[in-house]
């Protein structure tokens, strides 16, 4: 949309961008493309949001389990539609935003049902805790504070990196689980990092409620996790070798750079081999 080229982009120049410049070319490639995303997704998630709410308005744990079951089977599959749009735009796989949306409920929606649950399950809780703390008389304990933050940034911090390997490789939950532990251990400020920025987002969003629900359809989940993932993906791509095998699995969604001279080389090249068809 042109938000960002004329301050920081430098195009055709054969390679792919780091730092800042990188993530302004990435926002002003696929920022419409994130908007509907995020639209599809929070519909996703509007039967669990609907479900915690009333929950939390009649103070009733017996509503609030089978609303966060049922929603997280639709949160989970619009969740795996999200974190593949953000994927596909780091790697830079080529193909069109409904496309791959759909290819993506394709391939996940099975195996992100559960998870889905699950994480559901403990966002509900969650954000039921924070609502009785919010009624409460008088604000609870410094200790109880510290555990509910200390749990719910492990929360974020596990969700952070099984959310992208259920999207991108085929293989058990176990295995899942056990790769972000083993992640978690040897990059734990990193990941602790991008998940303590997730739920500084999320706390501005939730303390300025009712009036940053307007921010939702333009924000919404898009934004916050793809600055975390951008933040993250370089590990990522390095731990988990995460193109090299997308490119020998699926070449057609591999990535493909050339600097502006390449580009007019190749198009006069293609020109001549036209008019020489042309004149035979």
């Amino acid at each position: 949309m042109g938000l960002f080229s004329q301050n920081f982009l430098k195009g055709g120049t054969g390679h792919r961008l780091t730092g800042l410049p990188r993530y302004s070319e990435l926002l002003d490639r696929d920022l419409r493309r994130f908007l509907l995303v995020n639209l599809l997704t929070l519909a996703g998630l509007l039967p669990f949001l609907l479900g915690v709410l009333a929950a939390v308005l009649s103070s009733s744990i017996l509503l609030l389990i089978p609303a966060c079951i049922l929603g997280g089977a639709i949160a989970g599959p619009a969740l795996s539609g999200m974190y593949d749009a953000v994927l596909r735009s780091l790697r830079d796989a080529p193909g069109k935003c409904l496309e791959n949306y759909k290819r993506a409920w394709k391939q996940n929606w099975r195996q992100s049902i559960l998870p889905g649950i699950l994480f559901c399950v403990l966002l509900g809780f969650y954000l039921f805790m924070l609502m009785m703390f919010w009624q409460a008389p008088q604000l609870p304990g410094f200790g109880t504070l510290a555990l509910y933050l200390c749990s719910l940034v492990l929360f974020t911090m596990f969700f952070s990196l099984y959310w992208p390997q259920l999207v991108l490789f085929e293989q058990s939950g176990r295995q899942t689980a056990k790769n972000c532990l083993l992640f978690l251990l040897r990059y734990f400020w990193k990941t602790l990092g991008c998940s303590l920025l997730q739920v500084l987002y999320w706390g501005v969003i939730v303390l300025f409620l009712p009036w940053s629900a307007v921010l939702l359809p333009l924000t919404g989940l898009w934004f916050i996790l793809f600055t975390a993932n951008f933040l993250l993906y370089g590990t990522l791509n390095e731990v988990f070798r995460i193109e090299e095998q997308i490119a020998q699995a699926f070449p057609e969604q591999a990535a493909f750079y050339e600097s502006d001279e390449e580009w007019l080389r190749r198009k006069q090249s293609e020109g001549k081999q036209t008019e020489g068809r042309t004149d035979k």
